[in-house]
């Protein structure tokens, strides 16, 4: 026997499921339709088999079989649900109705009967969607009546015309893949917050001022972090209002940190700089050895060395590195994490700079260091490729090994600092 709890939990898992594609069509009749669209879904949303019981099973205990059927007798009169009832001919217990069938018309019906804070969500996004949706419809097209339907109204002196307009099927296409992607930040956020994304997206919708950043967006409330943890969001809503093309917010560039090991080469006396690439590769220096170390604090230790420049390579830098000029000229060579994302922080520089080398990265400095091997908590299970065969026995270890990791900063300073030494200088 299926309980209504049971039933709920069930619907709950369905609604949630289809939670962003249920609400975009809801929003999409609501404003074809007017209020009467409000919640509509076809199919129907939800069918539920309630396994009603055998004559055995309520023999064994008819109190509880007599109140599961009154608990669906309750739900069916608070919910605009449908229960299919038939009749049971028990010799022992006589004729009884026994409910076997939940059926919900529409999502809308079904928020209501799951509850708790799904159908607090439902409601959230369901009129945030109806609201994106009324406020940018898109583009639409022209509804002509069809055969038998009274003649639309005069459009002008040329005679009949459409009657009214409705958003095209493109549009509501738009306007729901839109949905199904931001969702979840839909969901996130407070009414007031969701009131000035529509202010922002209504705003660069009418001011199409070209490139700018987001401080200078004239918008109460909206600065560079606000519009950094909304940008996805706002150029999502933004694509609905068919706004130009040529309107672009600029984020702040993505910046790399280096290390001048060698003191005639730094710039004005700078050691560490953290700058964007295209200015990194302005910088007078001609590094006879570059090394791309996968650890900050790795970086910040290495003390003066003749001819060196380090890199933070973890990242982005990782794939702007070989973008540097005085950088791809030099002799890479490369350090990271004895673990599966290092090895594919190498695989990843080498399909830039083939010919990078590799160090403390190999199985029996693997081996050598068992007592201070952790657990990876997510590895990389993808393939790397283009390693060494010394490199690629030591991932295939710390893989058999259960996914273990030796991380940069576990290896005695002292034993770090030769290897970089000897190798800095070869």
């Amino acid at each position: 026997m299926i309980t209504v709890e049971e039933a709920r939990d069930t619907a709950g898992v369905r609604l949630r499921r289809n939670l962003a594609v249920w609400v975009a069509e809801a929003a999409i009749a609501v404003v074809a339709d007017g209020e009467d669209g409000r919640g509509r879904s076809s199919p129907p949303a939800f069918h539920l088999g309630l396994r009603p019981p055998t004559q055995k099973q309520v023999l064994a205990d008819q109190a509880a079989a007599e109140s599961w059927a009154r608990d669906w007798r309750e739900a069916e009169r608070r919910h605009r649900v449908s229960i299919d009832w038939e009749p049971r001919s028990w010799r022992a217990v006589g004729r009884q109705d026994v409910p076997v069938r939940l059926t919900v018309g529409s999502p809308d019906d079904l928020a209501a009967f799951v509850g708790g804070q799904t159908l607090r969500d439902w409601r959230r996004l369901r009129d945030r969607a109806a609201a994106i949706r009324t406020r940018w419809p898109g583009p639409s097209h022209p509804v002509v009546p069809g055969p038998g339907e009274p003649d639309a109204p005069l459009s002008g002196p040329g005679g009949p015309g459409p009657s009214m307009r409705a958003p095209s099927e493109s549009g509501a296409h738009d306007f729901a893949a839109v949905i199904r992607a931001q969702a979840k930040p839909l969901l996130g956020l407070g009414d007031e917050e969701f009131t000035t994304v529509l202010d922002v997206v209504d705003w660069l919708a009418t001011h199409p001022l070209g490139t700018m950043r987001p401080r200078q967006l004239p918008i109460r409330g909206v600065d560079s972090k606000w519009f950094g943890r909304h940008r996805t969001l706002v150029t999502a809503l933004l694509g609905l209002t068919h706004a130009p093309a040529e309107l672009d917010i600029l984020d702040a560039e993505a910046t790399v940190r280096i290390r001048i090991c060698d003191p005639g080469m730094r710039p004005g006396g700078l050691r560490d700089l953290s700058s964007p690439v295209d200015q990194l590769a302005e910088l007078p220096v001609s590094p006879h050895t570059v090394l791309v170390v996968e650890n900050l604090e790795t970086v910040l230790a290495l003390p003066d060395l003749p001819g060196v420049v380090a890199v933070h390579g973890s990242g982005y830098a990782v794939d702007a590195v070989a973008r540097i000029p005085w950088a791809a000229s030099a002799r890479m060579l490369y350090w990271g994490d004895l673990d599966s994302h290092g090895f594919a922080i190498l695989g990843r520089l080498r399909s830039h700079v083939p010919e990078v080398r590799s160090f403390l990265m190999d199985e029996d400095t693997l081996l050598a260091h068992r007592d201070l091997w952790v657990s990876e908590p997510k590895p990389f299970t993808g393939r790397v490729t283009a390693l060494t065969g010394s490199e690629q026995r030591a991932l295939d270890r710390l893989r058999a090994e259960g996914n273990v990791r030796l991380e940069q900063e576990r290896i005695p300073w002292a034993r770090a600092l030769e290897v970089i030494m000897e190798v800095a200088s070869s």
